[in-house]
């Protein structure tokens, strides 16, 4: 190799790397300078670096546009890292490289939040990459560029290798762990511990119901029929922003005026990551009990099949449905949801687009789905668990007008607030929603019970920053058929703990 290439080569690999740290300075949070972080963590990176820029460098022959094709790449995870972080207040982990694809496949959930500009920063990087590298440099002759891309590949594996075993434990929380650590060895490391086997976790659900152990009403011929409804970014907003008015969740008053239990819900997730509540709620696992996996719980760990309220529910006789009106295959649903114990999954297919409210299925429309599989005749008690879509973000794309204010507010609102009218006009949907569920409950033979509670609170960053940002929880409550007077509010209760505190309510369960 000749002493141009060779520098040119050196230049790239050293350059390049700087280069990733000082992009890296720029994420949100921001990690610790480099030489304040443990040394593996340094080297990590530095050998992840030399990787990647031996494999661009093996296919172009040009080790600037090398290094600047990976730095490109280095850009989209700051970008994507930093819109995720203002919209959910959360940074980038292992586990959201999969959103990269559904990005593609389900663009609407995804790209609003990234932003015109940060997609136009990424672009322009990956373009003026590939415009400087072809422009301005010539490749090396392959007797030049062997050498060099060998010496990078053998450099960055043995750093990689030897980092790699002297990573310092993390906390499984992302953003100390960002902080402390940076973004290389933190997504190396929740990689690691994601992949680690072992059998499904044992929850409170696990085994079949044994005699004795649920109350003799359970075990009678009138076992209730369940519904438990996981409402799209569903939360009391009232109680934060008192200029919106009192009717818009009238039917969630009333019933929360009868309600065996309600509260306020201690969800794992800001903005989105709906399967996070979800599966807390399925299972009653923790985000401890979860590890890694609380950031995506449905990549393994579901797959892994634990017990689950739907199994229980099973064990006891019941035919159990998820009905969710969207694509079957979003976040792998249609695979998932039947080793989670539910014997049918209902999708997008079970709906037409004249049922849609926006841009989604809309809450009624679910509702009366609901209410025909409740009003056909069987045997059977029946279990049916609920997600909807109606009330799904960007709440930005969606136009209001001086109706829609009116409808929902009982005071102006400040300029730049239009999403929060849009949210709750979804909110007068919902309510209307859990208050049809309720009115076909009662009208059963069987007695009913209903849960209702929120995945997460809604993305409006404009709205948080003139009026303020809820604290995070959502809300929920537990009504059964002829319950007679409420209970007053109790204490907030974690998601993981909701279903049980159901089936307790139902008669269903020890405990409360």
């Amino acid at each position: 190799m000749d002493a141009e290439g060779m520098l040119s080569a050196a230049a790239a690999a050293l350059g390049g790397l700087a280069c990733s740290w000082l992009l890296e300075a720029a994420l949100a949070p921001r990690p610790r300078a480099p030489w304040r972080r443990p040394a593996a963590c340094a080297g990590l990176h530095a050998g992840l670096w030399l990787l990647a820029l031996a494999g661009a460098f093996a296919l172009t022959r040009r080790p600037g546009f090398a290094a600047a094709a990976v730095l490109a790449f280095v850009v989209l995870l700051v970008a994507v890292n930093n819109a995720k972080y203002a919209a959910l207040r959360e940074p980038f982990v292992w586990a959201d490289f999969e959103y990269f694809t559904d990005a593609l496949r389900h663009p609407r959930l995804y790209l609003p939040f990234l932003g015109a500009g940060r997609a136009a920063l990424a672009a322009a990087a990956a373009v003026a990459a590939v415009w400087a590298g072809l422009a301005w440099e010539t490749p090396l002759a392959w007797a030049d560029a062997a050498p060099a891309a060998l010496a990078m590949a053998g450099t960055g594996a043995i750093l990689l290798a030897r980092s790699a075993q002297r990573l310092p434990p993390m906390r499984l929380r992302a953003r100390p762990d960002l902080r402390r650590y940076g973004l290389c060895a933190s997504l190396w490391a929740y990689a690691r511990r994601e992949r680690e086997p072992g059998p499904a976790p044992r929850t409170p659900f696990s085994g079949a119901p044994e005699n004795g152990a649920v109350p003799a009403p359970a075990l009678s011929a009138r076992l209730p029929d369940l519904v438990a409804v996981q409402s799209e970014s569903f939360f009391d907003a009232r109680r934060v922003y008192p200029q919106l008015r009192a009717e818009v969740l009238a039917a969630f008053d009333a019933l929360r005026a009868q309600a065996c239990a309600h509260g306020a819900l201690q969800v794992a997730s800001w903005g989105a990551n709906t399967v996070r509540t979800e599966f807390s709620f399925l299972t009653g696992l923790g985000p401890r009990e979860q590890g890694v996996h609380r950031y995506q719980p449905y990549r393994r760990l579901a797959r892994k099949g634990p017990a689950t309220v739907a199994s229980y529910l099973r064990g006891l006789g019941y035919r159990t449905v998820c009905v969710h009106p969207y694509h079957g295959s979003f976040y792998g649903r249609d695979r998932v949801l039947p080793l989670l114990g539910f014997d049918e999954f209902v999708d997008l297919t079970a709906f037409d687009a004249s049922q849609a409210q926006g841009p989604y299925v809309g809450d009624l429309a679910v509702a009366d789905y609901v209410r025909g599989r409740l009003l056909a005749g069987r045997d059977q008690p029946l279990y049916v668990h609920v997600i909807t879509m109606e009330n799904h973000g960007p709440l930005h794309w969606e136009a209001v007008d001086a109706a829609d204010r009116a409808r929902v507010c009982r005071q102006a609102l400040p300029e730049g607030c239009d999403d929060l009218v849009a949210y709750a006009r979804h909110l007068r949907n919902a309510d209307a929603m859990f208050a049809r569920l309720a009115e076909t409950l009662a009208a059963l033979p069987r007695p009913g019970g209903l849960c209702v509670y929120g995945d997460h609170v809604p993305i409006m960053p404009g709205v948080y920053r003139r009026l303020g940002a809820p604290p995070g929880d959502t809300d929920y409550l537990i009504w059964r058929s002829g319950g007679g007077a409420g209970a007053a509010a109790q204490a907030p209760l974690p998601a993981e703990r909701l279903a049980r505190a159901f089936l307790a309510h139902m008669g269903l369960m020890p405990g409360g």
